[in-house]
């Protein structure tokens, strides 16, 4: 039932979080620090943070470096019982571990748990299901999700950065991909997971990597109550959107249990 009624106002948070964005560039503005938008972090109360799951990866070979294709190192048993426990798409479930793997190797004080990138991931777009697509094999999704244009309707008023390029509006900026990321944004922190030499909004693998370090920048603990909210808070100033993603958060650990 609880899934139910997440799905039911999934398109309503979809489309609220796509001013997340417009928020985060005014709060990096003012801080220096991509990702550190907490313009207004004052002005709600932290809620608790929920645990933050690890995943099983894949031992490296003594001596080796961890691989470039990131979506490669997660072991495949634990994917698959995992994926069943908590009905993430397999292979969404392994880009949001592989992600959170990487922002935690690059910003160690983060300790961004592989559900916090999930929850997000479920709330923006149904783990890249919004409108009725699907993700392939490839880690790309079957349709383009692209929101509405921001022209100040009921969205924040962004004018077009890219002309079009991304999201294929040359008059206004919209969301795209499954984390939904407005182009001015991507360019800031988009970032190529799986090794293609591209960073592409609308890949599950550079999009939840380029979401989880967006997440962990500005020096964040996402173990802690404040550092948990503040990091949501720069995604979506909403305290609805703040609640939506913790209790999918918790969910997930707790469905996930234990690593074994």
């Amino acid at each position: 039932m609880l899934r139910l009624k997440r799905l039911a106002v999934l398109s309503l948070f979809a489309f609220c979080a796509i001013t997340a964005c417009a928020f985060w560039l005014l709060g990096a503005t003012n801080s220096g620090v991509p990702g550190a938008g907490n313009s207004g972090a004052g002005m709600r109360a932290a809620r608790p943070a929920p645990p933050q799951a690890a995943g099983k990866f894949v031992p490296l070979a003594s001596g080796s470096a961890h691989a470039v294709n990131i979506t490669r190192t997660v072991d495949p048993g634990w994917l698959a019982r995992t994926a069943a426990r908590t009905d993430i798409p397999a292979r969404a479930l392994r880009a949001y571990v592989a992600a959170a793997g990487m922002a935690n190797a690059a910003e160690p004080a983060c300790r961004i748990g592989w559900n916090t990138v999930a929850a997000v991931g479920f709330v923006e777009s149904a783990h890249g299901a919004l409108g009725g697509g699907r993700l392939m094999a490839s880690g790309e999704v079957s349709g383009p999700i692209v929101g509405p244009g921001l022209n100040g309707d009921g969205f924040a008023a962004i004018a077009d950065t890219d002309g079009g390029a991304m999201d294929g509006d040359a008059l206004w900026d919209r969301a795209v991909g499954p984390m939904q990321f407005i182009p001015s944004t991507w360019k800031l922190a988009g970032r190529d997971a799986n090794g293609d030499g591209a960073a592409d909004p609308h890949n599950i693998d550079d999009a939840a990597l380029s979401a989880a370090g967006y997440l962990c920048a500005g020096g964040r603990d996402l173990t802690t109550a404040q550092g948990w909210s503040d990091a949501i808070w720069s995604y979506n100033q909403s305290e609805a959107y703040l609640s939506q993603v913790g209790e999918v958060a918790v969910e997930y650990a707790e469905q996930a249990g234990p690593i074994k």
